[in-house]
C-alpha cells in the first residue's frame, strides 16, 4: 500500500512539473513570436517616404533627417490602439526631442481608401496632442513598402526605428504600446520601455 502510495505521489508530481513546463513553453513561446515579428527587418536600409503627403507645406524626407535618429509610426484616427498609445509618443518626443531624436506621424485611414483632408488629418493630430511631424498615407504606399508588402501583419500601427545612418533598429509590431496596463495585459507597457531603451542606446551613438 504504502509502495503504491509513493508510485502515485511520483506520478502526480510528474504530471504537475509537465504541465507547469508545457505553460511556460506556451508563455515564453507566445512572447518570442511576438517578439520575433518584424525581426527580418532589423539591419536593413530604412525606405524612402515617396508617396507621403505632408501636413506642413514643406515635403520631408527621410534622407533629410540623417543624423537624427527616428521613431516612424503609423497610426490612424479610428483605432482606441492608437489613442491609448499617443501620450507615449508624446512623451518620447518631449523627452528625447533636444537629443535628437525625430517622431513622424504616419496616418494611413482605415477603411483602405476613406477619403479624408488634411483638415480633417490635422484636427486628428491636435486631438491627441502631436506636435511632431505628421504625414498621410491615404493608399497605404508607403505602409506597404515598409511593413505589410508580402507580409500578414498582426497590426498595421507598426512603428519603426531608425538610426542615424538612415538604417531600422527596432520594429515594434503594433498595435499600442503605453505606461498603463489595460485588463491585466503587461505588454504594451513592456513594448514601450525596450522602445524608450532603444531609443537612449541609439542616441548615445555617434553622430
Amino acid at each position: 500500500m504504502l509502495r503504491h502510495t509513493c508510485r502515485s505521489s511520483r506520478v502526480q508530481a510528474l504530471a504537475a512539473a509537465l504541465a507547469l513546463i508545457l505553460a511556460l513553453a506556451r508563455l515564453f513561446g507566445g512572447t518570442a513570436a511576438a517578439a520575433s515579428e518584424g525581426a527580418e527587418l532589423i539591419g536593413t536600409a530604412a525606405p524612402d517616404w515617396q508617396g507621403l503627403v505632408w501636413l506642413e507645406p514643406e515635403p520631408r524626407r527621410l534622407a533629410d533627417l540623417r543624423g537624427k535618429v527616428v521613431l516612424l509610426r503609423w497610426w490612424t484616427d479610428t483605432c482606441p490602439f492608437c489613442a491609448r498609445s499617443a501620450p507615449a509618443l508624446v512623451e518620447l518626443h518631449e523627452r528625447y526631442a533636444d537629443r535628437g531624436l525625430v517622431v513622424v506621424g504616419a496616418l494611413h485611414p482605415k477603411p483602405l481608401g476613406r477619403p479624408i483632408t488634411r483638415e480633417q488629418a490635422r484636427a486628428a493630430a491636435e486631438r491627441l496632442g502631436f506636435e511632431f511631424p505628421i504625414a498621410l498615407d491615404r493608399d497605404w504606399t508607403v505602409l506597404r513598402r515598409y511593413w505589410l508588402g508580402g507580409h500578414r501583419r498582426p497590426a498595421t500601427s507598426a512603428s519603426f526605428l531608425i538610426d542615424r545612418r538612415g538604417v531600422i533598429r527596432h520594429v515594434h509590431p503594433g498595435p499600442a504600446f503605453h505606461r498603463e496596463v489595460f485588463d491585466g495585459d503587461d505588454a504594451p507597457r513592456s513594448d514601450l520601455i525596450a522602445l524608450q531603451q532603444a531609443i537612449e542606446r541609439l542616441l548615445e551613438e555617434s553622430p
